[in-house]
């Protein structure tokens, strides 16, 4: 039997998303769990693997955008045929057909010769084939039985490009490239005639840049931010990852009553304690934890008591979470991602470090997976890096509250008439005033606190 493949639902926000590259070709034998496209959401791009096994046939080609759960291909047993649509009969075994071709049948849907003999194409075929104006007769198909694949189309394409075409022209007209690969090769300074294409038909992935050395350094980061950085008169659509946050972001707002608390801690014992672990652990392999890992770690112990922030409200109810599932910002190209660290509270110091270093790096390089984008109950968001002492986060939605982290800064404590110096930094705690009072959660600030006062207890 054929196994529908299904674009499949990312998150409870997603409603469609763009196939950015099949990473099988067409009538390419596929197994269960093997990488099947690359899929482009709102929110990330990802792997999709195959949820069956079978011989793979497209219905849509590289580049479109298509419904949450729609018919984008299917897995085929050896010479089976894909139903036509609106046929509810069992697929077809090839060379075989459920009426005769009409021997007046045009070439240029591929459906038959000019002397009525059936030819086997895909779908995807007929339609590249049509909208290029090629006969098909004149091809030699590669899939199963025979079978003409898009990719033998645009194969044929390529090869009278490249006899017809002017060198100048090669790259944009040959190279089987997706748009999302073109800019980043754009952005790398890699030239796309000198990479040598792993996908079907020698179409170039985002691994291929990957392996490649760009020809030339990148433009460096100036005061205004990256060479693509907006310009006064231009028009930003509020499309994507921009839109979704947008929503998001205004949502919360309007649903949402919301406060923040600001809190200065001392930080001279974790900065003391940090200092230590790189010189105890240089030898080992255990990750030196960053000032933000600290914080980390206290943030989710201060919800063992403090369980209103660790919360959301639904169905006109506070609901308390059991776990502690702790998101944390990072900034990627075209807005936030929140990777999420699962039962926070009971990890080790190390492995929050290891952890998060994980998932901002996947996150950064497009490779996070939708499971690690889910299920935050409580988020932190820094913008230390950045200079900033105070802010206002907004809260996702789905949570109670959200912790803003500012830059360390030096502070100055009295003793005994002396000023001395000291580290220290800026919490913001934004909390929803439906669930939560105005003294719960500076108590929760004032655990956080205690805990990074005395940070040993972090490191287990």
């Amino acid at each position: 039997m054929a196994v529908e493949v299904l674009l499949p639902k990312i998150g409870l926000t997603m409603q469609d998303g763009t196939i950015d590259e099949w990473l099988v070709p067409a009538g390419a034998f596929v197994s269960e769990g093997d990488a099947l496209l690359r899929l482009a959401t709102d929110k990330v791009d990802v792997d999709v693997e195959a949820e069956g096994q079978g011989v793979f046939h497209p219905v849509v080609p590289a580049g479109t955008t298509v419904p949450a759960g729609a018919l984008i291909g299917w897995l085929l047993a050896d010479g089976e045929r894909p139903p036509v649509p609106g046929d509810a009969s069992e697929p077809a075994v090839a060379g075989t057909t459920s009426q005769a071709a009409p021997a007046t049948a045009p070439t240029v849907n591929g459906t038959a010769t000019r002397d009525g003999t059936r030819i086997l194409s895909s779908p995807n075929a007929r339609r590249v084939a049509a909208e290029a104006r090629v006969d098909l007769s004149c091809l030699r198909g590669t899939g199963p039985g025979g079978r003409i694949v898009s990719e033998d189309v645009e194969d044929f394409l390529a090869a009278e490009a490249s006899r017809q075409a002017p060198a100048s022209l090669i790259e944009e007209q040959v190279i089987p490239v997706s748009p999302l690969v073109r800019r980043l090769a754009k952005e790398r300074g890699i030239d796309l005639a000198g990479v040598r294409g792993s996908g079907a038909g020698g179409r170039i992935r985002r691994a291929d840049l990957d392996a490649t050395a760009p020809a030339a350094a990148p433009v460096p980061r100036t005061s205004r931010g990256p060479a693509t950085a907006p310009r006064p008169g231009d028009v930003l659509p509020l499309t994507g990852m921009r839109g979704t946050i947008a929503r998001r972001m205004h949502a919360s707002l309007q649903e949402m009553a919301q406060l923040t608390h600001g809190y200065e801690v001392r930080m001279d014992a974790v900065v003391t304690l940090r200092e230590q672990l790189k010189k105890e652990w240089a030898d080992s392999d255990l990750p030196v934890p960053s000032l933000n890992d600290f914080l980390l770690k206290a943030a989710a112990l201060a919800l063992r008591e403090h369980p209103l922030l660790n919360a959301g409200v639904r169905e006109d109810a506070v609901h308390l979470h059991e776990d502690i599932h702790l998101g944390f910002a990072v900034a990627v190209e075209g807005g936030l991602l929140v990777p999420v660290i699962e039962d926070a509270a009971d990890l080790p110091l190390p492995e929050i470090a290891r952890r998060s270093r994980q998932l901002a790096d996947a996150a950064r390089a497009g490779r996070i997976s939708p499971a690690q984008l889910e299920g935050a109950t409580f988020t932190v968001t820094s913008l230390g890096g950045y200079g900033i002492d105070f802010f206002t986060p907004v809260i996702n939605p789905g949570n109670v509250a959200i912790l803003g982290v500012g830059r360390l800064k030096d502070g100055v404590e009295w003793v005994d008439d002396q000023p001395r110096r000291t580290r220290v930094l800026t919490l913001s705690l934004t909390f929803d005033h439906r669930a939560v009072d105005g003294a719960p959660a500076a108590e929760y600030l004032r655990t956080l606190e205690a805990l990074l006062r005395t940070p040993l207890r972090l490191l287990v």
